[in-house]
């Protein structure tokens, strides 16, 4: 059953009904094959950039689609749910793109904006380090400039999603030994000498998303490489960080409904004693707890977005919606294999890979208990 959505107008209900079509037609067949294969699928990405998903929050003069985040994110929630590999693929893209776009001249906007923006380059983020996740300001790899302006990286990058198969990294690297002030945001090349991708995790989910460690060896950028300021990368990983975690709530939450649909649909055709199992009370309350957890998350998501296009803070907004949206997914994934019972712990129903999917959404774009960290310092400032 589809989520019912209040949208600001026509186009934003055409955009994301297009979206819904895309997902159930061609996202949702192929998901539970090609995560069982751990296929990388890179063709979708094009697709969906040339479909305009992968611009859609930026201004229409940079080559975006101009959509509020409102409506990107509820686009974002339908392919999520239907192949959570390529949400969360679309999610990290659109947020590596972020940094240039707030913080790029208006020579690398015009050479690089226009592939990124239309998915025909595939961005990742390399901010995490083996020892230095949920503290960025740790990090150890570094980027030391050259006599001619460019730099020279070298260092490790962990958890990196798209890591050896993107055309492009977003990249954060020490450039001074000062914490906060000592870290750069460089645009990097997928392919360059001295860059070597490590082979990708073995992870219990989002296996048709690759992660895996990038190792740089005085990799060579060019002076045009550097994003903003020199000493500004932290302020733009955190400003990036924030949006980003609106995407992983939104790509939550659709797996959770997704998890919900399904486990309806079973217990309306499942018969015990004489009726359909959603008849029987203790079964009904359990899908109306998920259904209430579910319809609450997408408020929450919501309303960071809001404050976001209205130009209001929404950092603490983001992390609760990330939290809220994340621990939501994963007690209703859960309670979906409760509901399908044997069969919801096999392979041959998709509520299994939710519930390994949901897990990982709850660790990534930081923590659940960084996101409780953040919003704890917030109501101490306020």
């Amino acid at each position: 059953m589809p989520a019912e959505r209040l949208l600001p107008n026509t186009d934003a209900e055409e955009i994301v009904a297009l979206a819904r079509e895309v997902a159930q037609r061609e996202l949702a067949p192929k998901a539970a094959q090609a995560e069982a294969d751990a296929a990388f699928p890179r063709e979708v990405f094009r697709t969906l950039g040339r479909l305009g998903f992968l611009s859609m929050p930026y201004a229409e003069d940079l080559g975006g689609g101009g959509q509020p985040y409102e409506v990107y994110l509820q686009a974002l929630e339908e392919i999520g749910g239907a192949w959570a590999s390529v949400g969360v693929g679309m999610s990290v893209h659109v947020m590596s793109c972020y940094p240039l776009v707030l913080r790029g001249t208006a020579a690398q906007q015009e050479r690089f904006l226009p592939d990124m923006l239309a998915g025909e380059t595939l961005g990742g983020y390399c901010l995490s380090e083996a020892d230095a996740g949920s503290d960025p300001g740790a990090m150890r790899a570094r980027a030391v400039r050259q006599d001619d302006g460019g730099y020279h990286v070298s260092g490790s990058k962990a958890w990196v999603t798209h890591g050896g198969e993107a055309d492009f990294y977003t990249l954060f690297a020490r450039t001074s030994d000062e914490r906060s002030r000592g870290i750069s945001c460089f645009l990097t090349p997928g392919q360059a000498d001295g860059l070597v991708a490590q082979p990708p995790e073995h992870k219990m989910g989002l296996t048709g998303s690759t992660t895996a460690t990038l190792d740089w060896d005085a990799v060579a950028l060019e002076p045009d490489r550097l994003v903003g300021e020199e000493g500004a990368g932290l302020g733009i990983a955190l400003q990036a960080l924030d949006s980003g975690r609106l995407g992983i709530a939104a790509v939550a939450v659709g797996v959770a409904q997704a998890a919900l649909d399904a486990s309806v649909a079973y217990a309306a055709e499942r018969e015990t004693f004489g009726r359909p199992i959603i008849e029987h009370q203790g079964l009904g309350f359990l899908l109306a707890d998920m259904a209430a957890a579910v319809v609450s998350a997408r408020a929450t998501m919501l309303e960071a977005a809001r404050r976001r296009d209205r130009g209001l803070p929404f950092g603490q907004q983001a992390s609760i919606a990330k939290l809220v949206a994340t621990d939501a997914a994963m007690k209703v994934t859960t309670d979906a294999v409760q509901v399908l019972g044997g069969y919801g712990y096999t392979k041959d129903f998709p509520v299994e890979r939710y519930m390994r999917e949901a897990k990982v959404m709850q660790i990534f774009e930081g923590t659940n208990q960084i996101q409780r960290m953040v919003i704890a310092r917030g109501l101490a400032r306020a």
